[in-house]
């Protein structure tokens, strides 16, 4: 292995790599998540809420051992996927179909959810029952947004979670350095969830939508993870949308996406290309993301 590497978005040095097969090679008894554990605490690899990220370190620790770099304890459980376990209710709502100007629903009212939120079960069918990628638990980061009009009506479902590892056009839009954009990507979120519910034939809607959201975004989110929050990134299906709210509302468009997943690790293009849109929270972004 090279003197240093980036592996799960952390540069990781030789010194850092014998600490783990230290770890393994006097330990041999302990499992992959006792492992993963006394890693995070022997790095200080936590969450702005002090939390440990002992589930960055496993899916580290399996990276490492798909490069011949170490090797791991067997398997002791293979524990199900907690998404696919998750079956979501129906939620009873009403869909009478809404044909009015905008004015008759304003003021919007945007409602943060957290766990113990009562509208939470109602955004998840809502997701999973009408938007065209389907939905059934969020991953990582995450804010989740029911829109109400000025009745209580549902007219709306957004979903940000974690932003895109890699970004040509934002990457070069930002200036980034792989360094700068290690240490500040969680700085980013993704609006990977956007749903104008189909009853709902309103003009302007969704830009109003976003308008409301992006002025409580990043407060919401240093509360929730005490970090702050200074650009937000989408990538739109221009196969079925235009991305015409996302300009309407003073987003940027960069360009397009090379087709690349997460999954690809041989640089072949293997999804349709998506327009890339950001919209700054704060007026230094560029400042803020590369420091």
């Amino acid at each position: 292995m090279v003197t240093e590497s980036m592996v799960q978005g952390r540069l990781i040095s030789s010194k850092e790599l014998d600490s783990i097969r230290l770890l393994l090679s006097e330990n041999p008894h302990w499992s992959r998540w006792r492992l993963s554990r006394a890693i995070c605490e022997l790095w200080d690899w936590r969450a702005p809420n002090g939390q440990i990220k002992d589930m960055a370190a496993r899916t580290l620790l399996l990276k490492l051992e798909e490069r011949g770099c170490l090797e791991l304890p067997l398997k002791r459980q293979t524990p199900a996927s907690r998404m696919r376990q998750k079956r979501l209710i129906p939620i009873e709502h009403a869909t009478e179909p809404v044909h009015a100007p905008l004015s008759e629903l304003l003021p919007l009212e945007a409602q943060e959810l957290n766990q113990s939120h009562p509208g939470l079960p109602l955004f998840d069918w809502l997701l999973h029952r009408y938007h065209y990628l389907s939905y059934v638990s969020p991953v990582g980061l995450n804010l989740k947004y029911l829109i109400c009009d000025w009745q209580g009506r549902p007219v709306s479902c957004l979903l940000f979670g974690s932003a895109a590892w890699q970004c040509a056009v934002r990457d070069g839009f930002i200036g980034w350095s792989a360094s700068a954009r290690q240490a500040h990507l969680q700085e980013i979120t993704n609006n990977t969830r956007f749903l104008v519910l189909p009853w709902i034939q309103v003009p302007g809607l969704a830009t109003q939508v976003l308008n409301v959201v992006m002025q409580r975004l990043r407060q919401d989110w240093q509360r929730k993870y005490a970090r702050p929050l200074s650009l937000v990134e989408t990538f739109v299906d221009t196969s079925r949308f235009t991305g015409v709210c996302y300009r309407a509302a003073n987003w940027i468009y960069l360009g397009e996406t090379t087709g690349r997943t997460r999954q690809d690790r041989w640089n072949r293009v293997n999804a349709p290309p998506k327009g890339v849109f950001v919209c700054p929270l704060v007026p230094d972004f560029g400042r803020q993301l590369t420091a």
